[in-house]
């Protein structure tokens, strides 16, 4: 499914429609499992992506380097100095309830830390794993 396609489904019924994390794990889990059957999404994967050192920048080796060990917590950006709300839903409601802003900050996170956009898997068990209460 394109990124189009996925921003249309979630958005359905005007630009200002809201998601929920559950609603988000859904969509990239379908997506996942179009291109690997029996996807499920996984919070063990996700903890382990979001603590995975990646060798594309030595600022933004992983997640943690902005947003800390704990995704309850907030964080700063390494480079910007600027202040980062806590990644977990639970202690930021706002997480996850724009599937625009989602796949903003996907596209720019992922690229800038891995080198590439991350995989529809990738996504959902990030999700998961900010969403499960940790």
């Amino acid at each position: 499914m394109t990124k189009a396609i996925l921003l249309a489904l979630l958005m359905a019924g005007g630009a200002a429609a809201a998601a929920t994390p559950r609603e988000m794990i859904t969509t990239y889990a379908a997506e996942a499992a179009r291109q690997a059957p029996g996807f499920q999404p996984s919070a063990r994967r996700g903890a382990e992506f979001y603590a995975r050192r990646f060798a594309v920048s030595e600022k933004m080796p992983a997640c943690v380097s902005c947003h800390t060990d704990s995704p309850v917590q907030a964080g700063r950006h390494v480079v910007t100095g600027k202040a980062i709300k806590p990644l977990a839903p639970r202690a930021e409601a706002a997480r996850f309830s724009d599937p625009a802003k989602t796949e903003k900050w996907f596209r720019r996170n992922c690229t800038e830390v891995l080198g590439r956009e991350c995989s529809a898997a990738e996504k959902a068990d990030f999700v998961q794993f900010l969403a499960e209460g940790l």
